[in-house]
């Protein structure tokens, strides 16, 4: 028994050592490493832990916008191993997105977004390079070109005008108010399932619309939780994560065979009876999958992208659009009164009159400027040593831009807490959503920015457009406003509770 006692004496003693040995030797190369390089400024960080005893898992826009207050425009945290490097200026952005495009122009993952991308399989994750330049291009011309949303106008119009109708023959819309965004889900997968494998779903009890529901949006609070951060920050901690990584892995694999049985699988076999000219996005994909470009695995990606990327994230910004219309009636009668003269009372706008209503655009930009879908783009890396701000960048670090702090600093923006449309036909009225000002990105800019801003901006014109037409938007009876809490994730901001809302039906 003594032997067996001394023995386990041993084994701690032995881990007491090397653990005071890593600790010092990280507080060594820590010193070592700032004498060598100049590193942004941030908060002091300790061995093995960095910064993340002091910040926490939640690196939502707002406490890293707070930081930006304390340590400058670039500030750098020691996330356990990872470096995290914020930027909180235009002329970083401009630097990092645009000047140094190509040595910032990598994607870093998370644990969690390893499993869902396979390790980057895809083409918003993965690394800059060929791989990245084939996916984009394969992507861009089936999906996000002028030539795409003129070819599916009529399918958009088709799709936000059955929400109008339904919306109508809910009796209880114009009473005590329905759940607005649950029928706007659907309509957005059906205008992306439309575009992607001339696929729609017939209304929100369709079976197969609920089974892949469940599976993206599983997907989705799985990836966009802050509480698998400390397992990725560190790698010691990790076996702690051992069962939230588990379900990661069964919920990818059962999404990627979902993807397959019902939609990609079914697609090829139209295709193989067909002799008709391509129609939708897979067919162009199938086609360069054939040619050997991309792998099966690609394709299956790809579709995950879209369902991740371009249907959530619109959503949001529709609801989020709404939400700031309710609660700002004389901005919604402004809007509906441009919309009434310019088109006429009763006549349900197209994509082709978006350009024609000023008013609605600068609604739209507003909504994008203040409640940022992705608040933080997503995360930029750079593969080898850099320079960024005249501070050294080691590689591999993971680089955020604060695209909400840049739109809602109050010394760039004239009050940018208050939801002001105005704002861009007047001394904003310069500023486009594509880039052109880089205290504006809701869309980033560069060789990463996002594709789906071709789709995004009519998708939210003719959404608000049509609903103000034809509804008067009011809270639920016993509310003066709808409750806008925010609920961050790891690259989104969305409403945190999905309020009832009262469409009350004009007479034309």
């Amino acid at each position: 028994m003594a032997d067996v006692q001394q023995g386990s004496l041993a084994v701690v003693e032995k881990s007491l050592v090397a653990l005071f040995v890593v600790v010092v030797g990280a507080v060594l190369v820590n010193k070592f490493r700032g004498k060598k390089l100049k590193l942004p400024p941030g908060p002091l960080a300790v061995p093995i832990f960095g910064n993340w005893l002091q910040v926490g898992d939640d690196l939502n826009h707002r406490n890293l916008g707070d930081l930006a207050k304390k340590f400058g425009k670039i500030f750098l945290l020691k996330m356990g191993r990872r470096n995290l490097v914020v930027v909180s200026s235009p002329d970083l952005a401009k630097e990092m997105l645009t000047t140094k495009g190509v040595e910032f122009g990598s994607r870093t993952r998370n644990v969690v977004f390893d499993i869902f991308t396979g390790k980057g399989q895809d083409m918003v994750f993965t690394v800059y390079g060929e791989h990245w330049r084939k996916m984009r291009r394969i992507m861009t011309v089936p999906f996000f070109t002028n030539k795409v949303v003129q070819q599916y106008r009529f399918a958009l119009e088709d799709e936000i005008g059955r929400v109008v109708e339904d919306v109508k023959s809910r009796p209880e819309a114009s009473t005590t108010g329905i759940v607005i965004r649950r029928r706007l889900q659907l309509m957005m997968y059906n205008i992306m399932y439309r575009i992607m494998f001339d696929r729609r779903f017939e209304s929100e009890k369709d079976p197969l619309f609920l089974q892949l529901k469940a599976l993206n949006d599983e997907r989705s609070r799985l990836a966009q939780s802050f509480d698998y951060n400390y397992g990725d920050f560190i790698p010691i901690l990790r076996p702690f994560l051992r069962g939230y990584l588990n379900i990661c892995k069964e919920i990818k694999e059962a999404r990627l065979n979902f993807f397959k049985e019902y939609f990609v699988e079914e697609r090829k076999k139209l295709a193989s009876v067909k002799t008709v000219e391509l129609k939708c996005g897979m067919d162009y994909i199938l086609d360069a999958q054939i040619k050997g470009e991309i792998s099966e695995d690609n394709v299956l990606y790809i579709v995950e992208n879209i369902n991740a990327a371009a249907i959530e994230t619109t959503l949001w910004s529709i609801e989020w659009g709404i939400a700031e219309l309710v609660n700002h009636p004389h901005i919604q009668n402004k809007l509906r009164e441009e919309l009434d003269i310019v088109l006429g009372r009763g006549v349900q706008i197209t994509e082709p009159d978006i350009i024609r209503l000023p008013y609605l655009q600068a609604v739209v930009k507003e909504t994008l400027r203040l409640r940022m879908a992705t608040p933080l783009l997503v995360p930029h890396m750079n593969l080898y040593d850099a320079k960024l701000g005249g501070y050294d960048i080691p590689a591999e670090s993971k680089i955020l831009v604060n695209s909400w702090y840049l739109a809602n600093n109050p010394a760039e923006w004239d009050n940018p807490q208050q939801f002001r449309p105005e704002r861009f036909l007047e001394e904003e009225k310069k500023t486009e959503a594509n880039g052109n000002d880089f205290r504006y990105l809701p869309f980033g800019v560069g060789r990463r920015s996002c594709p789906g801003v071709i789709l995004a901006l009519p998708i939210l014109g003719l959404s608000l457009g049509r609903l103000v037409q034809n509804f008067e938007l009011l809270p639920p009876p016993g509310h003066t406003r709808l409750d806008t809490t925010e609920k961050a994730g790891q690259f989104s901001l969305k409403i945190l509770n999905h309020s009832l809302i009262v469409a009350k039906p004009r007479v034309f």
